[in-house]
């Protein structure tokens, strides 16, 4: 071990600075709890003479792993356990989010290789959460057999994560087109809408955030919910019904998030 262990309020100064605060970058979950986890966690990380030649860009591809092995877990297997073990997973996911920022920015490595790899392991879990929801509503790859025909439900995940990842590539393209257009980068810009019924359905989307069904953590834990159900009905039916309701919003985002932001002042 070093001989000088930074203290956890000396660490949590350096790396966690300002980002509670974000409007719209930091998860709930992040504010709730897992910043006071992650905290420790890298702590322990950058006090650990061991752990000295770990990136940040080697955490965030164990955050991809991870994350894909909990959807692996419920593409597999239609059962309690497995979505027990995936909801644990993703919020080891999430853990690993938060600790591979903190690390780059206690050790001043933060850069735009790993802003974009971070960003591309949200786009690949999230997605392949989604497609993992359609397998495990036509029965799981494991009770099904591996050479079995593709389903509606395995076509209507697999619809489902390609309008998941079409909301995020929209988000995306703020950036790049405010980078083309010779704005400045500003992920705080002013969200609201000139327009008055986008205006309200903002407001009635910030009352009920039904957007947050397609996250990869409130999936993982409606996903518990739906196993118990599963198990109780001896069928698979909950777990049809909330990849409706996540198609569904899935819709919601991918043709409304462009119209509020183009709305909006992001692109001005």
């Amino acid at each position: 071990m070093r001989t000088s262990r930074p203290s956890l309020a000396e660490v949590r100064a350096v790396t966690q600075a300002g980002v509670l605060e974000r409007r719209s970058a930091e998860h709930w979950a992040g504010r709730l709890y897992m910043r006071w986890l992650s905290g420790h966690v890298t702590r322990w990380v950058v006090s650990t003479r061991a752990l000295d030649r770990v990136t940040p860009d080697q955490l965030t591809v164990l955050m991809i792993v991870v994350g894909l092995a909990a959807a692996a877990f419920v593409a597999l297997w239609p059962s309690v356990w497995a979505a027990l073990v995936a909801a644990v997973g993703i919020q080891a996911y999430l853990l690993l989010d938060c600790v591979d920022g903190e690390v780059a920015r206690w050790r001043r490595t933060t850069s735009a290789r790993g802003v974009y790899l971070d960003r591309l392991g949200h786009h690949v879990v999230e997605g392949a959460l989604v497609v993992a929801l359609g397998f495990r509503a036509a029965g799981g790859l494991a009770e099904r057999g591996f050479g079995a025909d593709a389903s509606w439900w395995m076509v209507l995940g697999a619809v489902a994560a390609l309008l998941v990842l079409i909301g995020k590539l929209e988000s995306d393209l703020v950036v790049v087109a405010r980078a083309s257009a010779g704005l400045p980068q500003d992920p705080e810009a002013d969200p609201t809408s000139s327009v008055g019924s986008v205006r309200r359905l903002r407001k009635v989307f910030a009352v009920l955030p039904l957007h947050r069904l397609i996250g990869a953590v409130e999936l993982s834990l409606l996903l518990v919910v739906a196993a118990v159900i599963d198990q109780l009905r001896a069928d698979l039916l909950a777990t049809q019904v909330l990849l409706a309701a996540t198609a569904g919003v899935a819709v919601l985002v991918a043709v409304g998030h462009p119209v509020t932001i183009l709305t909006s002042k992001k692109l001005r």
